[in-house]
């Protein structure tokens, strides 16, 4: 196991951890499952037993998650009447390596014929699919046979569909706040149009008999020049970070359909890709990712310099637990020199309803003293988060006023 899975973990002395790892790989005594289906039963000795075998309420989650592939009892199996599957792999993916974790998938396919239950429409369709179980099916990708894969592609395609009719709308408008209202144009596109100053205008043609104004002259919000701005997407596709994958590449391919917007995305774990090209179709975007792997920030930082060309007029999204792989100080430098030449850089830890429960406190800390912010973002506020971007306004004021507590304090 991982101990940099866990930086909570209370302290054990080592024999009590000596015992805490034993705990863990050989699973539940006969005594322990039956005090768990038979609570306040046993003598005294039993109980004492049971404290000494105490774990922590980490420590039980995993062991939970071990005891449903390995453990002998059916109870909290993944049989194929146990309907939680997907959250048994979302768990795995919290408590152990990634190493440990393709381990256990694999064990999974074929102790407990989980290849059939992904092959049966009746499995996925128990699930209410959610962004989570795209999440899931996406770790499970490279392990699938090609039947599966089709069938999982499908319950991607129906949450992407979802989650497009959803956010776009609220981010299109969020990104029109860029629009300069203090220049006027009397041809305005549809979604430039300001209403009321055109239905002002408009007053002397209000026909009676159908009781409407007749729009006859539209006045809409002129555009600067400046407006049109540059946005680099850069995701963290390692496993930690699978959730927050699939939000930030929905909403790459909705600001790509934006003309205001020249957005490219970035996709990088040790190494790192250019998905700018495949925006347009969301579902084969996503289905493609291998999640996983190392984190090198460094050397993604290192391309998406190469894509910038107009520095003040560049906005910088960057996703990422900030465990670096890399050379972090060679990362600091990046940021620092980006920074310096006018890049709007916003760090978000997290981009989902959970938050960022673990992230590099000290990194934060330095990206913090370079100006740049660091925080998590739910998928409801990102849109305001961007129009705030785009506007030039003071993103921790914008944090402070939606309650975020920015890094590192957070």
């Amino acid at each position: 196991m991982n101990e940099t899975q866990n930086p909570f973990q209370p302290f054990f002395s080592a024999a009590e951890e000596h015992g805490r790892r034993w705990r863990l790989i050989l699973g539940q005594t006969q005594e322990e499952q039956v005090q768990e289906t038979q609570p306040g039963e046993g003598d005294g000795q039993g109980d004492e037993q049971q404290s000494q075998n105490d774990l922590s309420e980490q420590d039980r989650a995993m062991d939970d998650a071990l005891e449903a592939l390995y453990g002998d009892s059916t109870d909290g199996d993944l049989s194929d009447s146990n309907p939680d599957i997907a959250r048994w792999l979302g768990d795995i993916r919290s408590y152990f390596p990634a190493s440990v974790v393709q381990v256990m998938q694999q064990d999974a396919l074929n102790k407990l014929n989980l290849r059939r239950l992904l092959n049966q429409p009746e499995f996925l369709e128990a699930i209410e699919p959610d962004v989570q179980l795209v999440a899931n099916l996406l770790s499970l990708r490279r392990v699938m046979p090609s039947k599966t894969k089709e069938t999982a592609k499908e319950v991607v395609r129906k949450v992407v569909e979802q989650l497009l009719e959803q956010l776009t709308y609220p981010l299109e408008q969020a990104i029109s706040g860029s629009l300069n209202r203090a220049i006027r144009t009397r041809r305005p596109r549809h979604k430039e149009i300001n209403w009321q100053r055109t239905v002002h205008t408009n007053l002397k043609h209000y026909q009676v008999d159908q009781k409407t104004v007749v729009p006859e002259t539209l006045v809409g919000y002129g555009r600067k020049r400046s407006a049109l701005r540059d946005v680099i997407i850069a995701l963290d596709s390692s496993g930690s970070m699978a959730t927050s994958v699939v939000y930030g590449s929905i909403y790459a391919s909705v600001m790509a359909s934006i003309p205001a917007l020249a957005t490219k995305l970035v996709m990088f774990d040790t190494k790192v890709v250019d998905l700018t090209d495949q925006l347009d179709d969301p579902v084969e975007l996503l289905f493609g990712l291998k999640l996983g792997g190392g984190t090198n920030i460094d050397r993604a930082l290192g391309y998406c310099q190469q894509l910038v060309s107009r520095p003040r007029d560049t906005v910088l999204v960057l996703l990422t637990d900030l465990f670096e792989g890399g050379n972090k100080a060679n990362m600091i430098r990046r940021v620092a020199t980006l920074v310096d030449d006018g890049v709007e850089i916003v760090t978000l830890l997290a981009l989902n309803d959970q938050g960022a429960p673990r992230f590099d406190r000290q990194m934060a800390q330095e990206l913090v003293n370079l100006g740049v912010p660091a925080f998590a973002c739910t998928p409801q506020l990102f849109p305001d988060l961007m129009g705030a971007v785009l506007n030039g306004r003071d993103i921790r004021q914008w944090a402070a006023t939606h309650n975020i507590v920015t890094a590192p304090d957070n």
